[in-house]
């Protein structure tokens, strides 16, 4: 080994050594309790959808079956058996990678207003703890809120700290497609809180659809758990590789389904769940914002056909995370470096790690060029 890779290794380890300093000094006494348990597998419902034999046929597996094959199962049935399916199983058709998307919109109504009528009953149960009814009214509320006018849930699911995937505009009809992809402490309550706007992935869609002026459908999604504060979940790939695979069906569902293959936004973590997922998603433009890294060296290492954009803006608190990834820790290169690769997404004008979305950006202004396809 020469002295420059001495060096360079050096370096590296010395920035480990940092951030994993950082890490305990910072998060010391709370950050095991924080850790996430990653929600995995097929949808809820599943067993009973694989035992049911309505249709005189085995219905297709939620857990091996690929979008690609559902999207073919469902165009061999008659509007009455998909509706049949969606009432007989809400759960899992409104979460079916590969299903109609309107099939899906209509199931997830189905499930929402179930999860509205158990969770409401066990808020008034006082056989139940405390903390139980406690949550169980908000997430009465919280599905109350989803089934208002004009929400299209594209995808739903309360296990855990909750999954939910919210479209802007119409998949059907737009002639482009996004997907917003969030970062850490992000989940079904918080995906489009009013608090820091354009740092929840439906602040960022609405943003972006609404530049757009309705050329682009948009999808808030979170399908993966989300890291919570600044524990070991948000310094590890733990829970980006177990959120990879699930990004990577979501969009291979989308454009089995005829929609055009979309631009992937990824905000924080979220780049690393996107880079892990790269190599599997049919996308047109993956684009990293406020990135810890994509688990890869460079552009070429994350074998994508798609192109590759990174913003952070000056301010932006991630510069000071080291970029590195030594021993499971850190995600690697900083995707804004000229080594990387990547083409460069201007941000002066973006403020702070959540301002990249924000109205009169020209991040905004980027992002709306590549989601429309005018940007070359």
């Amino acid at each position: 080994m020469g002295l420059g890779s001495w060096k360079r290794r050096g370096r590296r380890t010395v920035a480990a050594a940092a951030l994993t300093t950082m890490l305990v000094a910072g998060t010391a006494g709370w950050a095991s309790g924080r850790q996430q348990t990653p929600l995995t597998g097929p949808p809820p419902g599943t067993s009973s959808w694989r035992t049911d034999t309505v249709l005189g046929t085995r219905l297709p597996d939620p857990a091996t079956a690929s979008p690609g094959q559902i999207a073919d199962f469902f165009r061999g049935l008659s509007a009455p058996e998909q509706h049949g399916l969606a009432v007989r199983h809400p759960s899992v058709v409104g979460n079916l990678d590969g299903a109609p998307i309107p099939l899906r919109y209509e199931a997830n109504v189905l499930a929402l207003r179930t999860a509205k009528t158990r969770a409401r009953a066990d808020a008034q149960d006082t056989s139940l703890p405390p903390r139980v009814r406690a949550t169980a009214r908000v997430l009465a509320g919280r599905c109350a809120a989803l089934l208002a006018s004009g929400h299209r849930i594209l995808a739903f699911d309360p296990r855990g700290s909750g999954q939910v995937a919210e479209v802007y505009g119409d998949l059907r009809t737009a002639h482009h497609a996004a997907v917003v992809v969030p970062g850490s402490d992000i989940d079904l309550y918080s995906f489009d809180r009013a608090k820091d706007r354009y740092g929840t992935p439906a602040g960022m869609a609405k943003s972006l659809y609404k530049a757009a002026g309705g050329q682009t459908a948009v999808v808030a999604w979170v399908g993966y758990t989300t890291p919570v504060g600044l524990g070991p979940d948000a310094a590890t790939g733990r829970l980006a590789e177990a959120g990879a695979p699930r990004l990577a069906r979501f969009v291979q569902g989308l454009t089995a389904t005829g929609t055009s293959k979309p631009a992937v936004f990824c905000h924080s973590y979220g780049s690393v769940v996107c880079g892990l997922a790269a190599p599997r998603l049919p996308v047109s433009d993956l684009v990293v914002l406020g990135s810890p890294g994509m688990r890869a060296d460079r552009v070429g290492d994350l074998h994508t056909r798609a192109r590759v954009w990174a913003a952070r803006d000056d301010s932006d608190w991630i510069s000071k995370v080291p970029h590195v990834e030594l021993l499971g820790l850190g995600h690697g290169t900083d995707p804004t470096d000229p080594s990387f690769g990547a083409r460069r997404v201007p941000a002066e004008r973006a403020e702070g790690h959540t301002g990249y979305f924000a109205p009169g950006t020209d991040s905004l202004r980027a992002f709306t060029d590549i989601a429309t396809g005018a940007s070359s």
